[in-house]
């Protein structure tokens, strides 16, 4: 099983409050404004179902993410394996390239030292003397290479092996993650699937031009296209609302959009302390 890390961990479900389809979460946007808007009131409890809906959706996509992150630490180590295998038979190429010169080097100082015996001068004798003795040079440079090369490819060889444990380990593992996602995201979507019916009976209660323009904020505002006013400041983007402006949007009796951030705006009473 993969390790959680307790309440944190990726395969715990966070419990939801579902409510009844008769009690929708609303904004108290009103407050004692009994004059707000009726579509506003509608964008604002159809807001409340989308941003539960991006939760769902987040929790989902934040499991997607972890295992999608393990899938290419797993095949990462996989391709190191594949790797170490070619350079383990590039290695092996190498020596096998290595004795074969080795094995003729060795003949052709047979061969010299064969002809020293027929030599009549002295100068062909030096001649072939120092071709054998840079030949045995040859044949100790290329036997400490072989030497190097078997080293490393044992060396090699003992990693590959370990990687492939863990490979092995891993490959459990992740079966078992991705096992766990798939199970977990079922049950992510059941809990989702109510509110996106609840969010399928708020939308037809709005009228499609007004519901056309609160989708499109929502797509561009981080998924709020509807945010009240305290004290003549949008609570979108933060920016002060011309007070004129701010005069019609206490009135309530329209919809009216941020100059700033373009989103639909809603007067919210400053709260007593505030």
């Amino acid at each position: 099983m993969v390790q959680g890390g307790g309440e944190h961990g990726i395969f715990r479900l966070k419990e939801r409050f579902l409510q009844d389809d008769n009690t929708i979460p609303y904004h108290d946007t009103n407050e004692g404004d009994s004059q707000l808007n009726e579509e506003i009131m509608q964008l604002t409890g159809l807001q409340e179902v989308d941003l539960e809906i991006a939760k769902f959706d987040a929790e989902i996509e934040a499991e997607n993410k972890a295992l999608t992150k393990r899938e290419k630490a797993f095949l990462e180590r996989q391709g190191s394996i594949g790797e170490l295998q070619e350079k383990i038979e590039a290695a092996e190429g190498k020596r096998r390239e290595l004795e074969a010169e080795l094995a003729d080097e060795l003949s052709r100082i047979k061969e010299r030292q064969s002809k020293m015996m027929q030599v009549q001068t002295n100068r062909e004798y030096q001649s072939l003397l120092k071709e054998i003795e840079d030949g045995k040079k040859n044949i100790k440079e290329k036997e400490e290479e072989v030497v190097r090369i078997m080293e490393g490819s044992e060396a090699d060889a003992k990693i590959k092996a370990e990687q492939e444990s863990l490979v092995k380990q891993e490959e459990k593992e992740l079966a078992e993650q991705s096992s766990e996602v798939k199970k977990l995201a079922g049950k992510i979507e059941g809990q989702k699937a109510k509110f996106v019916s609840k969010r399928d009976a708020l939308a037809k209660e709005i009228k499609a031009p007004v519901l056309r323009k609160y989708d499109l904020l929502r797509t561009r505002r981080n998924g709020k296209a509807v945010v009240g006013v305290v004290n003549g400041v949008c609570q979108g983007c933060f920016m002060s609302i011309p007070p004129q402006q701010f005069n019609d949007i206490m009135k309530g009796d329209r919809i009216l959009n941020c100059p700033t951030c373009q989103r639909i705006l809603y007067h919210m009473p400053e709260k007593e302390g505030e």
